[in-house]
């Protein structure tokens, strides 16, 4: 037994795994020992390119919320070790996504600045006390997708064996009770042979109520995964228009919609998956946020294996929130001096769309960061098997929660050239602003994301 579960686990750290055992108490006992509190393995690799854990990011200096948070970090003053181009993509590709090389070989300037790996994405001591007690019980359903008996907040399946746990630990990423943009962006490039760009400003609050202190399960809050509290206030166009969205474990989610002509709130049953998002010109697939957001039940998740790749990382230029978005902004690309590349583990996991379901891209890659489990790249692909779109998350610690998120995200259409950077407060003035558990805020409540609640908060 002890043979077979040492040739499983090379398997999965090599470029492929088909095979998957349940957790066991062996598994739960490497956590803390040679994996992190949350599965990562603690040693850095061969060459040392990929540091050893090195624990949670801590600011230098007296840093509260509404100071620039990138003026705190230790390793600010870093400079690129080198910058992949279209001339030594081939040396690097071994550490690249196919989408991350098609768009160096396509996009002309394009590049990745790749900087000294820092690992120090961790999670507070009660995330991952609930991540040993739970995972000897997280489960997927007989549905094959769902989520069952985890505790919360923690990752469900810290030692995963097949793609769709790898899902539900990026799913239930710990986010602290709550994120806000008190006020965002949305950039989408121009259209070929255009000037003008789509520029969208909009505030925004996710609530996770199974965050709040304690253990709690999928069961809690009438299954309620996340809440979603979305406003535009540019262009005039679209200000006053607003949604707020319900996310479940094991339903569909429920969508509502405040229009200002109308001054009425209608409910949306279809806006989820591929579904076009109001205001972007067809260019923003809903599940595209964040690289991938919503229910994963359309489609196979194959757990590929281990990768070593360059991965946005420690991207504190991100909430340069009292900077331009013109300075971060190109025609083709977001500027490369606010981007960021390290050399990461991750979990590759590939999705195939299920017979007798449909989407706009049938296949779909994505590369997980093993010490976050945050989505880090992902490529989409068309009909025919071409590469589409590249997405990417901008992984940062976040002091106030003692864990990362994503501070920004961009996704490109290597057809089109059109490029969308999404999420950001650059050019804002206002921070990206988490809350951790145990605040005060009558926002942080179920019937907050309601469709009734949205009609009597909105004002025009």
């Amino acid at each position: 037994m002890n043979f077979r579960r040492a040739f499983i686990a090379l398997a999965v750290l090599g470029t492929i795994s088909t095979t998957s055992y349940p957790a066991t108490q062996a598994d739960a006992d490497r956590l803390g020992n040679d994996l992190t509190p949350v599965g990562a393995d603690k040693a850095g690799n061969k060459d040392g390119s990929i540091p050893a854990f090195g624990g949670a990011s801590k600011p230098v200096g007296n840093w509260t919320y509404g100071k620039v948070r990138e003026d705190f970090w230790q390793h600010k003053d870093e400079k690129p070790l080198f910058v992949i181009d279209a001339s030594n993509v081939d040396k690097y590709a071994d550490h690249l996504t196919g989408g991350q090389i098609a768009m160096i070989k396509q996009i002309k300037g394009y590049t990745l600045p790749v900087y000294p790996a820092h690992r120090e994405c961790s999670v507070p001591e009660a995330i991952a006390q609930n991540t040993k007690d739970g995972m000897l019980k997280s489960a997927i359903a007989k549905d094959g997708w769902s989520l069952e008996n985890a505790t919360l907040p923690g990752v469900p399946f810290p030692v995963p064996t097949k793609g769709i746990e790898v899902m539900w630990n990026w799913m239930m990423r710990y986010q602290g009770v709550g994120v806000e943009w008190p006020d965002g962006y949305t950039y989408v490039s121009p259209r070929a042979g255009g000037a003008a760009p789509i520029v969208i400003r909009w505030n925004q609050l996710n609530y996770y109520p199974w965050a709040k202190k304690g253990q709690h399960s999928p069961e809690d809050d009438q299954g309620l995964q996340t809440g979603v509290y979305y406003s535009y206030t540019e262009p005039a166009a679209l200000a006053g228009q607003g949604l707020v969205q319900r996310y479940y474990y094991n339903k569909d989610t429920d969508s509502f919609y405040y229009f200002t002509g109308q001054r009425r709130v209608r409910r949306l049953p279809a806006y989820a998956y591929d579904a076009p998002a109001i205001g972007y010109d067809n260019q923003y697939p809903y599940d595209m946020n964040y690289v991938f957001t919503g229910n994963p039940d359309r489609f196979d998740w194959k757990l590929v294996g281990k990768k070593e790749l360059y991965i946005p990382y420690n991207e504190f230029a991100m909430q340069r929130f009292n900077t331009k978005l013109d300075d971060a902004t190109g025609p083709g690309f977001v500027n490369p001096a606010m981007r960021r590349y390290e050399l990461h583990r991750v979990w590759e996991i590939e999705g195939t769309v299920k017979a007798g379901f449909r989407h706009t891209t049938p296949k779909k890659t994505l590369y997980v960061d093993e010490d976050s489990w945050l989505v880090a790249v992902g490529d989409d692909y068309d009909a025919q098997g071409k590469i589409w779109k590249v997405k990417e998350n901008y992984i940062t610690p976040e002091w106030e929660i003692g864990a990362c998120s994503m501070s920004a995200a961009t996704y490109t259409d290597i057809i089109s050239g059109r490029y969308i950077f999404d999420m950001t407060v650059i050019g804002t003035g206002k921070d990206l602003k988490f809350y951790p558990p145990g605040v005060s805020d009558a926002r942080f409540n179920n019937s907050y994301y309601t469709g009734e609640n949205l009609g009597a908060i909105s004002v025009r």
